[in-house]
């Protein structure tokens, strides 16, 4: 009899947590698809809270939810639904000059949420090295893909230069938001 009730507390336990592991990758996903609305065009690449929301979910959910919840994002738009940066959505964005930075979401997702499981790269200092280097891998993945379609000879001018101060500005957000609360 106890061991029948321990097995049954053991699963419920259990299902417990999976549930709320699915339900932080879904508000995750949610999340990123709500900041990604905030999008002002400034050519092919649009500047976009997308990338405050996959750093910010990467910081808070860690190396395996955080991807996760990325990857769910990047299902919906591939869907149909209207997420990805100012309502867009389908396989053609998927395919289109953005669609190198959206991949680098899901590398730069694991990267931020690997480092920042280490309690002593969640300071301010740390965190932001560590958000800088989740940028970069994102800028990496999406200029190596915009340069397809406007040419190595411009493709810092498109694909980076216009980023560079709204980045910093969110991995300043992002690394004090880290430093300050604990990972979920």
């Amino acid at each position: 009899m106890e061991h029948a009730y321990a097995a049954r507390t053991a699963s419920v336990g259990r299902e417990s947590r999976l549930l709320s592991h699915g339900l932080l990758i879904l508000l995750g996903s949610l999340a990123v698809a709500l900041l990604a609305q905030i999008a002002i065009p400034v050519g092919p690449v649009p500047v976009s809270g997308q990338t405050l929301g996959v750093l910010a979910v990467a910081a808070a959910l860690g190396r395996r939810r955080g991807p996760l919840a990325i990857l769910l994002y990047l299902s919906y738009g591939a869907a149909g639904l209207p997420f990805f940066a100012g309502g867009t959505a389908g396989m053609l964005v998927l395919m289109g000059p953005t669609a190198g930075y959206l991949v680098g979401f899901l590398v730069a997702a694991w990267f931020v949420g690997s480092l920042l499981e280490r309690p002593a790269l969640r300071k301010v200092l740390p965190a932001a090295l560590v958000l800088t280097g989740g940028t970069a891998i994102i800028y990496a993945f999406g200029v190596a893909w915009l340069s397809r379609f406007v040419g190595w000879d411009g493709v810092l001018a498109v694909g980076v230069t216009p980023f560079l101060f709204g980045d910093a500005l969110k991995i300043a957000i992002v690394s004090v938001a880290a430093a300050g609360l604990p990972r979920a």
